[in-house]
């Protein structure tokens, strides 16, 4: 039996939890359809999804001719470009690929970038209002510090984070076919873009990731040139979109819950404990991509036939019961948290440590730099995106002093009421 759940829905982005719950009663693996990629199975338990994730030679992110899931015939060549990055390799591949990355990471020490992760969510605190009231939280903070982040990480032009924002709006557009076409434009101008960053930094040298990337490169890194277009073109996407949903989803809950607000402001350093528990509960990536199955094989009792497709669903693994007590609950103080936003096996986010120092810097810059701040809007006009896979607020108007709301409730209600 296939089920029915509309996972673009405003129902399902805004409780998640309700409709997880009673898609798990179907089973640990439940095939239905997704937007964009078709039939498929779904886990829906802790288990079955790190079972998934971990064994990589049943469940492949390629076809048996190579060829990565999800793409067409069709597409042009600078999608399958872009396409052809580590999130869709196997091994050897894939290790081969992630030394490289890895080995230019651990040159850069992300940890030591934290005073500076700090000092631009300050300054980007301090302009939140710069252009009117209420602000939009998504694009003028959320949006903004990853990308600032990842920029300065990869080592890419300041005067270029227009760019940026621009592509990564496109991105977050991206809600059925039609939507897709309009993204090709984007995709076609990043690859362009990247291309001619990295020979920049052959030629010139520099500062930055992709200058380390070039060195290692030089120093007999296996990578072809189109490898490291996506490999750049990996780190800015999906070192900024996903961080960005978290840092917004974050801030969202804290705004229409004061008392766990308080409990954070008390003591700025349980932000970290705190982080953990909103990836879990907002759980900005919610499913992975597409895997092929390639021989029958059984997973929590339910069988799969080589052949088939199957999704892990990162958010639902995240609110299983038999893992977290009173999952659905939101509990900043939760230990141990055994969330699974960053995946597990060969595939563990490679940016966990950056996301993490991100969020925990957006956190506590906004809130100490805004004691006072609040939703400009009722919680009930906060809607997601249409996005399937990834859980994403639209806009969070914010406002100075929530105060101020109040009293213009009040306000109107007594002009209704004369």
């Amino acid at each position: 039996m296939t089920a029915r759940l509309d996972f673009t829905s405003e129902a399902f982005f805004r409780d998640p939890p309700k409709a997880i719950a009673a898609l798990r009663m179907s089973g640990p693996l439940v095939a239905t359809r997704f937007p964009l990629v078709g039939d498929v199975w779904i886990t829906t338990t802790h288990d079955a999804t790190a079972q998934v994730l971990k064994d990589g030679a049943t469940f492949t992110l390629r076809k048996e001719d190579g060829d990565v899931a999800g793409l067409r015939w069709w597409m042009p060549s600078y999608v399958r470009t872009i396409a052809n990055n580590m999130l869709t390799m196997d091994e050897p591949d894939h290790t081969r690929l992630r030394s490289i990355v890895d080995e230019a990471f651990r040159r850069r020490a992300i940890v030591a970038m934290e005073p500076r992760i700090r000092a631009i969510a300050d300054g980007l605190a301090d302009g939140l209002f710069a252009e009117g009231r209420p602000a939009d939280l998504v694009q003028r903070y959320a949006r903004i510090l990853p990308l600032a982040v990842i920029s300065e990480l990869l080592g890419l032009p300041l005067a270029d984070r227009p760019k940026f924002i621009a592509w990564g709006n496109a991105m977050s557009s991206l809600t059925n076919v039609v939507s897709f076409f309009r993204l090709l434009w984007a995709f076609r101008k990043m690859r362009a873009y990247l291309a001619q960053q990295l020979q920049a930094a052959r030629v010139q040298g520099g500062e930055g990731l992709i200058a380390e990337l070039v060195q290692v490169e030089r120093e007999g890194g296996q990578i072809t040139p189109d490898e490291m277009v996506s490999m750049v073109f990996l780190l800015l996407a999906a070192g900024s979109e996903t961080t960005t949903h978290l840092i917004s989803g974050s801030a969202y809950e804290l705004l229409r819950n004061p008392g766990l607000r308080d409990w954070l402001e008390q003591d700025w350093s349980r932000a970290g404990l705190a982080v953990e528990e909103f990836l879990r509960f907002v759980s900005p990536v919610q499913f992975s991509k597409p895997r092929y199955v390639r021989r029958d094989i059984e997973v929590e009792g339910v069988c799969l036939k080589k052949g088939d497709r199957v999704m892990v669903m990162l958010a639902a693994a995240n609110m299983d019961p038999a893992m977290h007590d009173r999952p659905e609950s939101l509990d900043l103080e939760r230990k141990p948290n055994r969330h699974l936003s960053f995946g597990t096996g060969i595939h563990f986010c490679l940016g966990h440590q950056l996301a993490r120092i991100e969020a925990t810097c957006a956190l506590q810059a906004l809130f100490t730099r805004w004691p006072r701040l609040g939703l400009a809007v009722e919680t009930s006009q906060i809607h997601w995106r249409k996005r399937p896979g990834i859980r994403m607020i639209a806009k969070l108007p914010v406002i100075a002093d929530a105060g101020e709301r109040r009293q213009g409730s009040s306000d109107a209600e007594r002009r209704l009421a004369s």
